[in-house]
């Protein structure tokens, strides 16, 4: 069983080609200004153009306001909406409205508690990405490099298609999804030399791993 990857924070024509000609599913355009992975609409309509027919193109927004959420999706050729911040159901159901998009919830875990939260979102939402919880105070949800104990999820039962994210790399991945049991993981700063800078090799490696599996 291949296991299928999300390469997330792609910002660089080079990154998207080893993503895509080394078999990602999905691929990740972030719109969160403070990330190291930020892109434009602009910059993201250049990179998504290159995306082929059959590759899932992820904008990701974090609490956006309606003007933002309509600069992306109503002008982008996204797919599916990747939500990453404290949004309420309340709130994803009016965003579903504008965008008429599915949604990805993202829900940072550290305990019990937290994956009873992501189960909330199953009704409404298409997909859960179950990432690391940020630290206090971090200025990113997502993306540092911070894994949780993939033992919480182990026996977990879920409604709807789910991701496991939060510091995966090609170092722990078949022992995540050993752990985890997933079959769908979302990797970013892992294929990384540095923040917001994509290796292609690093890429590369951690797909061929995913197939491996």
């Amino acid at each position: 069983m291949s296991i299928d990857v999300k390469i997330c924070g792609i910002n660089s024509p080079e990154a998207l080609d080893a993503a895509v000609s080394g078999g990602a599913k999905m691929l990740g355009f972030v719109f969160f200004p403070k990330s190291p992975r930020a892109v434009t609409p602009v910059e993201a309509k250049a990179l998504m153009d290159r995306v082929p027919d059959g590759v899932t193109k992820v904008a990701l927004m974090v609490n956006p306001d309606d003007y933002d959420v309509g600069a992306v999706c109503r002008h982008l050729p996204v797919d599916l909406l990747q939500l990453h911040g404290s949004e309420t159901v309340e709130r994803i159901s009016d965003i579903k409205a504008i965008t008429g998009l599915p949604i990805m919830k993202a829900v940072g875990i550290e305990s019990p508690d937290d994956i009873a939260k992501a189960h909330e979102y199953e009704t409404l939402c298409e997909r859960i990405l179950l990432d690391a919880k940020a630290p206090k105070g971090a200025d990113l949800p997502g993306g540092n490099a911070l894994s949780f104990d993939w033992t919480l999820i182990s026996d977990e039962k879920w409604t709807k298609p789910w991701m496991l994210a939060g510091g995966l790399n090609a170092g722990n991945l078949a022992e995540a999804v050993k752990t985890s049991g997933a079959t769908f993981v979302d990797v970013s700063s892992g294929v990384e030399d540095a923040p917001g800078q994509k290796s292609e090799a690093k890429i590369q490696e951690f797909l061929d791993l995913a197939k491996s599996l």
